[in-house]
C-alpha cells in the first residue's frame, strides 16, 4: 500500500478516536454570531474584523465553486479574466520537458512561477516535475475541489508579506474545517462531440463540539481521454486546407534515406504525402488533447481547545494521482546512426543507405504512464496572550512522481533496431507493419522519478500596538524558515542517447531559508489608514533581500471608499533552474543557413523540431518586481456595489533562456560551432544537418504589464419570483511588454477578458447562467514583426455555462447543467508553429467543446 495513503488511514482512524459527539450543540454553536471575531485577510498578516482592505482581493466561494459546474481546480481558475499565459493544464500537455499530469494558475500572464499558491495561508511543496523544463509550481491538481471553502485572489504583489513568487498575485486556497454532518455528492458528465467524460465522488463529515472538530474529506475525480483525431480540424497538423500552414513532419512513414550523398525518397510514399524529397506525416490524430486522469484524495483537519487560550490544530493531506501523456510514434533523424545494409532483403536500392527521416509507426505510439503522490502534514497552536494573537506551526510536505513507458507503449532502443534490420528481420520500407516479435524485440521500458521536499517552521503575532490619537495602532510580526529539495532523474536510456524523438529532463538541487516580516496598521484620521509592512528573506544559495510595501485605504463617505498600494517583489531562482542537469526541449524551427531558399527537393526546408539542450544556472540571481494598484469600492445601495482598480506590474532581471533564434544566428552558420552542433556534411553541401543547439538560463529578460480591473455585483428582489443577483469581473489588458515588445492585443495576450453571471433562485429551485469572454488578439508572429505589422485577427469567444438546481428536500439537491453548452469551437489561428500546431491558440482556447452533467448532493 502506498505510504501517504497508509499514514491518510492511520490518520483517519486517529480522527474518529478524536472527534467529540455533542453534533447539535456543535451546529447550534457554529450557527451563532461572530461579528466581532478578527480575521485574517489574504494580502495582510494582521486581523481584523472588516474584509475590505487596501488591496484588491476576488473571493470565489463555496457556492461560486458548486455553481460553476467544474469539476476541478484548473478548470475553475482558467476561465478567471485576471489568469493569462502561463496558465496550463493536462490539456495537450504531453512533452517530456514538463510536468505531465500536473496544472498550475498564472495570474496576469506573468508565469505559473510568479503567481503564489498558498493552502490556509501557507505555502505547499513545489511539484517533483518541473514545467517548460525547468520552471517550479504548485500543482492545483492536488487540491481536492470538495475540500474548498473559498478561494482568496488577491490581484496584486505580496511579497513583502508572503516573500517570493508573489509576483503577480496570490492564490489563497482556504480549505472546509468546522463541519458538522456528513455530505455525499456524486456527479458525472460528457461531451456532445468527443466521447469523453468525468466522474466525481466526494465525501465530507464533521463533528465537533464547543472544544474540538474533526472533518474529514475524501474527494475522487475520473477522466477519460480525447484524441486529436475526434477533433477534426482541430486535431490534424495539416491546417493549409483551412487557412494554416502544413505542419505535417517530415519524419515519416515510409521514410527518406541518404544513398551516395543524396537524399532519396522511400518508393513506397503514398503519392499524397511525397512532398520533394521527404514522406510527410500527420502526427496529430495521434496526439491526447486531453488525456485520461484519476485523482483520489483525503483530508484531514483537526482542532481542540487545549485551554482558555490555547488551540491545538493540525492538517493532514494525502493525494494519489494517476493520468497519462503521448504523442505519436518514434521519429528518427540521420543523428540515430541507422542504416540498412546492401543485402537487406527488403532493400529496394541494392546498395547501403542511411535512415535520414523515418518513424516507427507500426511499434505503436509512445506513451507515459504517470503516477504521483504527495501528502501534506501540519501541526500547529495558536491562541491569544492579553490582546495579541499568535500562531506557531510545523509543516512537512513530499510530493513524488514517477513517470514511466513499457514494452507496449512504443519505446524504441535504437541499438536494439539497428539489430533487428542488421538481422534482415525489420523492415524499414514502404510503410509496412512488422512482426510482433520484432516490435517486442525493438521497444523497452522507461523510468522517470521525482520527488520534492518542504520542512517548515512559522509563526507570527498580531495585536494591538498603541493607540495614536485614540485610535488602535496595530502590529504583525513573524519568522518562517524552510528547507526545500528537488530531483529529476531520467532513465539512464535517455542519457546514454539510444532514444530518440523525445526529451529528457535532469535536475537537483536544495536549499534553506529564513525570513523575518513585520507589518504595522495605523489609522491616520477617522476615514485614512495607513499600512506599511516589510520583509527580509535570506536563502543559502544566491543571498538575501529585503522587499517594502505601502498601502493607504480611505473612506471618503458612508459608500465610498479608495485604495492604493505599492510594493516590490522578488522571485527566488526556482530549484530546477539552479540544479538543472542536460535536459532536452523540442523546438520546431526551419534550418534557414541549410535552406536559404524554400525548396520541397531540400529535405533541410522540411518542418522539423530540432534539440534544445539546457542546463542549469547556479550564478542565477533573483527576479525583482515592482508592482502598483490605485482602486475605488462603491457602495451604490445595499445590495449593489461598484468596484475599479488601475494597476501596473514590472519585473526585471527575469529568468529565461537564451533567445534561440539570436543563439541559431550567431552560431549555426559555422560547421565547426561547438553550440551549435551538427553532423558531418554532406556530399556537395558545406554545413552538416543539426544535431541540437546548446542554450542556457540566465537573467535577461524583463516585462511589464498594466491594466484595468472592474467589477460589480448586484442583487435583487422579484417579489413572488424569487431572488436574483447578478455579477461582473472585467479585466483589460492596456499593455504587456517583455523586452521591449508590446504583446497586449498580439498572440495569446486579449485585452479584454471578462465573466458575467446570474444566479436565480425561488423556493426550492435555483439556475445560474454564466457567459465567458476572451478577447480577440492578433495571430502569431515573431517578435520582430509584432510592432512593425498587423497579423490576421483571431475572433473572439463567448463561452455559455448553465445550471438548474432543485432542492428535493432539505437534505438532498439535483444539479443538472452544462458549459460551452453552444458548443463554440476554439477560433482559428495558424499558430506560431511550435507549441500550436493544431488550428487554434491552446494556451487560450479549449477544444473540448459542450459539456453536459448531473451531481447529486445528500447531507445528513
Amino acid at each position: 500500500m502506498n505510504t501517504p495513503f497508509r499514514l491518510s488511514l492511520c490518520t483517519l482512524a486517529l480522527a474518529a478516536m478524536y472527534a467529540p459527539q455533542s453534533y447539535a450543540q456543535a451546529q447550534d454553536e457554529a450557527n451563532a454570531s461572530q461579528a466581532d471575531e478578527r480575521i485574517q485577510v489574504t494580502g495582510s498578516r494582521i486581523n481584523r474584523t472588516d474584509l475590505e482592505g487596501a488591496s484588491p482581493v476576488d473571493v470565489i466561494t463555496r457556492d461560486d465553486i458548486d455553481a460553476s459546474g467544474f469539476s476541478n481546480l484548473q478548470q475553475l481558475l482558467e476561465r478567471m479574466p485576471a489568469a493569462g499565459v502561463g496558465t496550463f493544464s493536462t490539456r495537450g500537455n504531453s512533452q517530456d520537458s514538463t510536468a505531465n499530469g500536473g496544472a498550475a494558475v498564472s495570474l496576469r500572464g506573468f508565469g505559473a512561477d510568479a503567481t503564489l499558491v498558498l493552502v490556509n495561508g501557507r505555502r505547499v511543496n513545489v511539484s517533483a516535475f518541473a514545467e517548460g523544463v525547468a520552471n517550479s509550481f504548485v500543482d492545483i491538481n492536488t487540491i481536492p475541489m470538495a475540500a474548498i471553502e473559498r478561494i482568496d485572489i488577491l490581484k496584486d504583489g505580496a511579497s513583502a508579506i508572503y516573500g517570493s513568487d508573489a509576483v503577480a498575485g496570490v492564490v489563497n486556497v482556504i480549505l472546509r474545517d468546522d463541519y458538522v454532518g456528513t455530505e455525499l455528492n456524486v456527479g458525472y458528465g460528457g461531451t456532445t462531440g468527443p466521447t469523453y467524460d468525468e466522474t466525481t465522488m466526494s465525501a465530507v463529515w464533521g463533528a465537533g463540539d464547543d472544544k474540538s472538530n474533526t472533518t474529514v474529506i475524501l474527494d475522487y475525480f475520473k477522466n477519460s481521454t480525447i484524441m486529436g483525431g475526434e477533433l477534426g480540424r482541430n486535431g490534424t497538423a495539416n491546417q493549409a486546407p483551412y487557412g494554416g500552414n502544413d505542419f505535417r513532419s517530415s519524419r515519416g512513414y515510409p521514410g527518406n534515406f541518404i544513398l551516395n550523398g543524396q537524399v532519396v525518397i522511400d518508393p513506397g510514399c503514398p503519392a499524397e504525402n511525397a512532398l520533394g524529397s521527404t514522406c510527410v506525416y500527420d502526427y496529430g490524430p495521434h496526439a491526447m488533447a486531453l488525456p485520461p486522469a484519476e485523482r483520489l484524495g483525503a483530508l484531514v483537519l483537526m482542532n481542540r481547545q487545549l485551554n482558555s487560550s490555547i488551540e491545538g490544530y493540525m492538517e493532514f493531506s494525502a493525494q494519489h494521482n494517476t493520468s497519462m501523456a503521448g504523442g505519436a510514434a518514434t521519429p528518427l533523424d540521420l543523428d540515430a546512426g541507422l542504416y540498412v545494409p546492401a543485402d537487406h532483403p527488403n532493400n529496394p536500392f541494392g546498395e547501403r543507405v542511411d535512415i535520414n527521416r523515418y518513424r516507427t509507426v507500426d511499434a505503436g505510439n509512445r506513451v507515459w504512464s504517470i503516477e504521483s503522490d504527495t501528502f501534506r502534514l501540519v501541526g500547529g497552536l495558536r491562541g491569544m496572550v492579553g490582546m495579541w494573537d499568535w500562531d506557531v506551526a510545523v509543516q512537512k510536505a513530499r510530493s513524488r512522481s514517477i513517470q514511466t513507458g513499457d514494452k507496449s507503449q512504443g519505446w524504441v532502443r535504437t541499438d536494439f533496431l539497428q539489430e533487428e534490420i542488421n538481422a534482415g528481420r525489420y523492415n524499414p520500407f514502404g510503410g509496412v507493419t512488422n512482426p510482433q516479435e520484432v516490435i517486442d524485440a525493438i521497444t523497452t521500458t522507461l523510468v522517470r522519478r521525482g520527488e520534492s521536499h518542504l520542512t517548515a517552521v512559522d509563526g507570527h503575532l498580531s495585536g494591538e500596538l498603541f493607540e495614536m490619537q485614540g485610535r488602535p495602532v496595530m502590529m504583525a510580526a513573524g519568522f518562517e524558515y524552510r528547507e526545500e529539495d528537488v530531483e529529476d532523474v531520467p532513465d539512464d536510456q535517455f542519457q546514454r542517447g539510444l532514444i530518440f524523438g523525445t526529451e529528457s529532463v535532469s535536475a537537483a538541487a536544495e536549499r534553506d531559508q529564513w525570513a523575518a516580516y513585520v507589518e504595522f496598521l495605523a489609522p491616520i484620521t477617522d476615514n485614512l489608514e495607513l499600512s506599511v509592512a516589510a520583509r527580509h528573506d535570506d536563502y543559502s544559495d544566491f543571498g538575501s533581500t529585503t522587499n517594502p510595501q505601502v498601502k493607504l485605504s480611505w473612506k471618503a463617505s458612508d459608500t465610498l471608499s479608495f485604495r492604493a498600494s505599492y510594493g516590490e517583489g522578488f522571485r527566488a531562482p526556482s530549484l530546477a533552474q539552479i540544479g538543472l542537469g542536460p535536459s532536452q526541449v523540442s523546438q520546431f524551427f526551419l534550418d534557414s543557413y541549410r535552406c536559404p531558399v524554400i525548396d520541397p527537393n531540400n529535405s533541410a526546408c522540411a518542418a522539423t523540431d530540432y534539440t534544445i539542450v539546457f542546463e542549469g544556472n547556479p550564478n542565477l540571481q533573483p527576479e525583482t518586481s515592482e508592482s502598483w494598484n490605485i482602486g475605488a469600492v462603491w457602495q451604490v445601495t445595499q445590495d449593489w456595489d461598484i468596484s475599479a482598480d488601475v494597476w501596473s506590474i514590472t519585473q526585471d532581471n527575469k529568468i529565461d533562456r537564451n533567445d534561440f533564434e539570436a543563439v541559431y544566428a550567431a552560431e549555426c552558420n559555422d560547421q565547426n560551432s561547438t553550440v551549435c552542433v551538427r553532423l558531418a556534411p554532406l556530399p556537395g553541401e558545406t554545413l552538416g544537418p543539426l544535431s541540437e543547439l546548446r542554450n542556457s538560463y540566465i537573467n535577461i529578460s524583463s516585462q511589464e504589464a498594466s491594466g484595468l480591473d472592474f467589477s460589480t455585483n448586484y442583487g435583487m428582489s422579484l417579489q413572488d419570483m424569487g431572488n436574483l443577483s447578478l455579477k461582473l469581473d472585467w479585466s483589460y489588458m492596456t499593455k504587456f511588454e517583455k523586452n521591449g515588445i508590446d504583446y497586449a492585443g498580439e498572440y495569446n495576450y486579449p485585452q479584454h477578458r471578462w465573466q458575467a453571471s446570474a444566479d436565480w433562485s425561488r423556493d426550492n429551485w435555483g439556475a445560474t447562467a454564466s457567459l465567458t469572454y476572451i478577447g480577440e488578439f492578433e495571430d502569431y508572429q515573431a517578435p520582430q514583426d509584432v510592432e512593425a505589422s498587423e497579423a490576421r485577427t483571431v475572433d473572439a469567444q463567448t463561452l455559455l455555462d448553465l445550471q438548474l438546481r432543485y432542492d428535493v428536500s432539505a437534505q438532498m439537491q439535483l444539479v443538472i447543467g452544462g458549459t460551452n453548452v453552444l458548443d463554440d469551437e476554439p477560433p482559428f489561428a495558424i499558430g506560431d508553429g511550435d507549441g500550436d500546431l493544431y488550428g487554434y491558440a491552446s494556451s487560450v482556447h479549449n477544444p473540448r467543446g459542450a459539456f453536459l452533467y448531473g451531481k447529486v448532493s445528500y447531507k445528513f
